[in-house]
Protein backbone atom coordinates (compact mmCIF):
# COMPACT_ATOMS: atom_id res chain seq x y z
CA UNK A 1 0.00 0.00 0.00
CA UNK A 2 1.03 3.36 -0.81
CA UNK A 3 2.15 5.86 1.68
CA UNK A 4 -0.57 8.68 2.61
CA UNK A 5 1.19 11.85 3.06
CA UNK A 6 -1.51 14.41 5.01
CA UNK A 7 -0.39 18.01 5.28
CA UNK A 8 -1.10 19.29 8.87
CA UNK A 9 0.15 22.82 9.40
CA UNK A 10 3.52 24.99 9.78
CA UNK A 11 4.87 27.59 11.00
CA UNK A 12 7.52 30.16 9.91
CA UNK A 13 9.72 32.10 12.57
CA UNK A 14 12.20 34.92 12.21
CA UNK A 15 15.50 33.00 13.11
CA UNK A 16 16.16 33.64 16.95
CA UNK A 17 16.10 31.81 19.64
CA UNK A 18 13.35 33.90 20.88
CA UNK A 19 11.08 32.29 18.73
CA UNK A 20 11.67 28.81 20.43
CA UNK A 21 8.28 29.60 22.49
CA UNK A 22 6.26 29.80 19.48
CA UNK A 23 8.11 26.55 18.03
CA UNK A 24 7.12 24.94 21.23
CA UNK A 25 3.23 25.97 21.06
CA UNK A 26 3.25 24.98 17.43
CA UNK A 27 4.49 21.10 18.43
CA UNK A 28 2.45 21.46 21.36
CA UNK A 29 -0.42 21.82 19.39
CA UNK A 30 0.21 19.34 16.52
CA UNK A 31 0.78 16.42 19.18
CA UNK A 32 -2.49 17.50 20.36
CA UNK A 33 -4.89 17.10 16.92
CA UNK A 34 -2.36 13.88 16.14
CA UNK A 35 -3.14 12.20 19.57
CA UNK A 36 0.89 11.58 19.83
CA UNK A 37 0.81 9.51 22.37
CA UNK A 38 2.33 10.73 26.21
CA UNK A 39 5.25 8.90 26.07
CA UNK A 40 5.83 10.08 22.93
CA UNK A 41 5.61 13.96 23.28
CA UNK A 42 8.95 14.50 24.73
CA UNK A 43 10.79 12.80 22.40
CA UNK A 44 8.78 15.07 19.69
CA UNK A 45 9.33 18.37 21.79
CA UNK A 46 12.75 17.78 22.63
CA UNK A 47 13.89 16.48 19.28
CA UNK A 48 12.10 19.20 17.20
CA UNK A 49 13.57 22.23 19.81
CA UNK A 50 17.00 20.56 18.97
CA UNK A 51 16.53 20.77 14.98
CA UNK A 52 15.07 24.45 15.82
CA UNK A 53 18.12 25.60 17.95
CA UNK A 54 20.76 24.32 14.95
CA UNK A 55 18.61 25.95 12.32
CA UNK A 56 19.14 29.62 13.56
CA UNK A 57 22.18 28.87 14.88
CA UNK A 58 23.77 26.91 11.90
CA UNK A 59 21.94 27.08 9.53
CA UNK A 60 21.04 30.87 9.75
CA UNK A 61 24.30 32.01 11.08
CA UNK A 62 21.90 33.70 13.96
CA UNK A 63 20.78 36.20 11.64
CA UNK A 64 17.41 37.14 12.45
CA UNK A 65 16.34 38.54 9.39
CA UNK A 66 16.61 34.81 8.05
CA UNK A 67 13.37 32.33 8.23
CA UNK A 68 13.34 28.96 9.75
CA UNK A 69 9.90 27.00 8.70
CA UNK A 70 8.30 23.88 10.52
CA UNK A 71 6.13 21.99 8.92
CA UNK A 72 4.11 18.67 10.40
CA UNK A 73 2.56 15.73 8.31
CA UNK A 74 0.76 12.85 8.78
CA UNK A 75 2.26 9.50 7.01
CA UNK A 76 0.51 6.26 7.89
CA UNK A 77 1.52 5.75 11.28
CA UNK A 78 3.78 8.28 11.54
CA UNK A 79 3.93 11.93 12.53
CA UNK A 80 6.35 13.93 10.33
CA UNK A 81 8.11 17.48 11.25
CA UNK A 82 10.33 19.27 9.17
CA UNK A 83 12.65 21.97 10.32
CA UNK A 84 13.94 24.28 7.20
CA UNK A 85 16.49 26.71 7.48
CA UNK A 86 17.84 29.15 5.09
CA UNK A 87 21.47 28.17 4.84
CA UNK A 88 23.86 26.15 2.62
CA UNK A 89 23.19 23.11 5.04
CA UNK A 90 26.36 20.68 6.34
CA UNK A 91 27.99 17.77 6.09
CA UNK A 92 25.59 15.26 8.24
CA UNK A 93 27.74 12.29 7.19
CA UNK A 94 30.94 13.58 8.94
CA UNK A 95 29.98 14.42 12.39
CA UNK A 96 32.18 14.00 15.29
CA UNK A 97 31.23 11.63 17.91
CA UNK A 98 29.64 13.13 20.87
CA UNK A 99 30.20 10.31 22.59
CA UNK A 100 34.07 10.17 21.85
CA UNK A 101 35.88 10.73 25.38
CA UNK A 102 37.62 13.76 23.49
CA UNK A 103 34.10 15.41 22.82
CA UNK A 104 32.36 14.48 26.26
CA UNK A 105 32.92 17.96 28.30
CA UNK A 106 32.53 20.46 24.65
CA UNK A 107 29.15 22.38 25.28
CA UNK A 108 27.72 21.93 21.89
CA UNK A 109 27.76 19.33 18.82
CA UNK A 110 24.74 16.65 20.67
CA UNK A 111 21.96 17.78 18.53
CA UNK A 112 21.60 15.93 15.65
CA UNK A 113 23.37 13.06 17.49
CA UNK A 114 19.41 13.47 20.32
CA UNK A 115 17.46 13.54 17.14
CA UNK A 116 18.80 10.27 16.14
CA UNK A 117 18.19 9.10 19.24
CA UNK A 118 14.63 10.54 19.85
CA UNK A 119 13.55 10.20 16.25
CA UNK A 120 12.24 6.90 14.62
CA UNK A 121 14.11 8.35 11.29
CA UNK A 122 15.85 11.19 10.81
CA UNK A 123 16.41 12.23 6.88
CA UNK A 124 18.54 15.07 5.98
CA UNK A 125 17.42 17.13 2.67
CA UNK A 126 18.78 20.24 0.62
CA UNK A 127 22.98 19.62 2.26
CA UNK A 128 21.25 18.88 5.08
CA UNK A 129 18.96 22.63 5.66
CA UNK A 130 16.00 20.48 5.74
CA UNK A 131 15.74 17.91 8.27
CA UNK A 132 12.85 15.48 8.40
CA UNK A 133 12.00 13.81 11.72
CA UNK A 134 9.14 10.87 11.90
CA UNK A 135 7.84 9.57 15.10
CA UNK A 136 5.71 6.35 14.91
CA UNK A 137 2.20 7.32 16.34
Amino acid sequence: MADVREFVKSIEVDSTIDNLTRVEAFVDEVCLEMDVRDESYGNVLIAVTEAFNNAVQHGNGGDASLKVKVKAFNEDEFIKLSIKDAGAGFDYNNLPDPTAPENLEKENGRGVFLMKSLADDVAFEENGALVTLSFKL
